[in-house]
């Protein structure tokens, strides 16, 4: 099964080039059952790297591009009358998706980030009274642009911490660009992709997942890592018990695509940056923490 996951990573990198590990990160965060928070200036890939995930998958997927004027029943759905039953029935909104992506979500109000991430957080949306589930596996890849630009309403402190994982792409390397120039457009690669996964492999992934074993040691090693973000001098938001539980999942997820039932410190180091630096970086922005995130790595002993 795990080597699967490395053949669609093999396929992502054919369209999506120079960004292996941010596509296997990406696929990480969604074994672990978590969601993705990207964070770049448009044009790095954002939207061509959800495309070829969810086509390689085979996830049903859907982008929502959020605006100041996007409203929470846009996103969730809502009830309309049908005047022909003298009722009304819920029609589901684009969120009834197996992989969402939430386009620039940091430009739409507070109140409808807000029922983006309940629905994140407890996998079912309520309108009015009734409660509906949202699709299993539910994963939402939401981008938001640097906090410093202006039309953003920044993620609270609160609301970061429903992401597992967030990323940066960054631009092509200069010989990257050459080969995109020269080569085909992605839009047309994309209709040459074929699904990898049958739907029910990827929800048996996600339970194989929880079954990795965590040793003493790795426990220690992440919960030394949250006492030392709790020090006093550490720049960064101290780190919650439920950070540390959400960096033994991304490892976890880490390990089973190497073939493992088991976790190594390694593994926990490969996903510390992406687990931590949002959460670290709080409304200083996730490069900041980022770099606190890599200097609490640098600051911990890591067991032998």
């Amino acid at each position: 099964m795990n080597q699967k996951f490395h053949e669609l990573i093999a396929q992502a990198s054919k369209v999506v080039l120079d960004k292996n590990v941010e596509i296997r990160l990406a696929i990480t965060c969604l074994l672990a059952g978590g969601h993705l928070l990207i964070e770049d200036l448009p044009g790095v890939g954002k939207t061509t790297l959800v495309q070829v995930l969810g086509k390689l998958t085979g996830l049903k997927t859907r982008r929502v591009q959020f605006t100041i004027d996007l409203l929470p029943a846009d996103v969730i759905g809502g009830q309309i009358y049908h005047p022909q039953e003298h009722k009304f029935v819920f029609h589901q909104g684009p969120l009834f998706s197996q992989m969402v992506m939430a386009d620039e979500l940091n430009r739409a109000s507070p109140r409808t980030q807000s029922a983006l991430l309940q629905a994140m957080e407890e996998g079912e949306v309520s309108v009015e009274g009734v409660t509906w589930p949202l699709p299993h596996p539910f994963y939402v890849i939401a981008t938001q642009n640097p906090h410093q630009q202006t039309g953003t309403f920044p993620l609270p402190e609160s609301q970061l911490d429903r992401f597992l994982m967030s990323l940066e792409l960054h631009p092509a390397s200069k010989e990257t660009e050459v080969r995109i120039l020269q080569g085909d457009d992605p839009r047309h690669l994309l209709q040459k992709i074929h699904p990898l996964f049958s739907e029910t492999e990827i929800a048996e992934a996600l339970i194989e997942v929880t079954k990795v074993q965590v040793s003493a040691n790795v426990a220690q090693y992440i919960a030394d890592l949250l006492e030392r973000s709790r020090r006093p001098g550490f720049e960064g938001a101290p780190l919650s018990t439920r950070a540390g539980m959400a960096l033994a999942k991304a490892a976890k997820a880490w390990a089973f695509m190497d073939g493992r039932n088991y976790l190594r410190p390694e593994d926990v180091q490969q996903v510390l940056i992406p687990v931590l630096g949002h959460r670290l970086g709080g409304n200083h922005g996730i490069k900041r923490g980022r770099e606190w995130a890599g200097a609490l790595q640098k600051s911990t002993p890591v067991p032998v």
